[in-house]
Order: structure tokens, then C-alpha cells, then sequence
């Protein structure tokens, strides 16, 4: 899906249609002494092997994308709800 890189949408803090700048929203770097990740290498330390099945075979053949909306007049982001897509190309026109 080809998208362009500014948008006309509504803003909800100017209350207005304004210009929106697009954007893919990425995941950010994992927090190595968080719980989940202290509790994973408890489980996996050691003699044994890995404590939950891997899985090999996928039923999805795409991901959810999300994008982010970014109001030119004050800054104000917001996303998407995410939609499946196989490839997004956003266009700097």
C-alpha cells in the first residue's frame, strides 16, 4: 500500500482538520531488568531446555501495522489502530 506522507485529518486538540505529518510506529528497545525478561532467564539458565514450544508453523501471512499522525500546527501524535498489510511505502512527495 503506497501512503503519503502528510495527511489531511482531524486533530483532536485543535479541534480542527489540520495537517498531519505519517510515520510507522516502532517497538522500542526491551527493558533488560524488567520482570517478564528476569523471570525468562531464571527459566532458561542452566542444564535444560527451552520452557515454552516454539512455534514453526504461522497461520498469518502478514503483521498489523500501525501508523502515527503527527499534527503539524501543535504537535499532537496519534496512532492507528493496526491494519494488515504485506508492505507499506510511505511517499516523500
Amino acid at each position: 500500500m503506497k501512503m503519503r506522507a502528510t495527511i489531511n485529518r482531524y486533530c483532536p486538540r485543535c479541534r480542527t482538520y489540520t495537517e498531519h505529518a505519517v510515520s510507522l510506529y516502532k517497538k522500542g528497545k526491551d527493558r533488560s531488568r524488567a520482570q517478564g525478561a528476569r523471570r525468562m532467564a531464571r527459566k532458561t539458565k542452566g542444564y535444560g531446555s527451552f520452557p515454552k514450544p516454539i512455534q514453526k508453523r504461522f497461520a498469518k501471512t502478514t503483521k498489523k501495522v500501525m501508523l502515527k499522525y503527527k499534527c503539524k500546527e501543535c504537535g499532537y501524535i496519534v496512532q492507528s489502530r493496526g491494519m494488515r498489510l504485506k508492505k507499506i511505502e510511505i511517499q516523500r512527495t
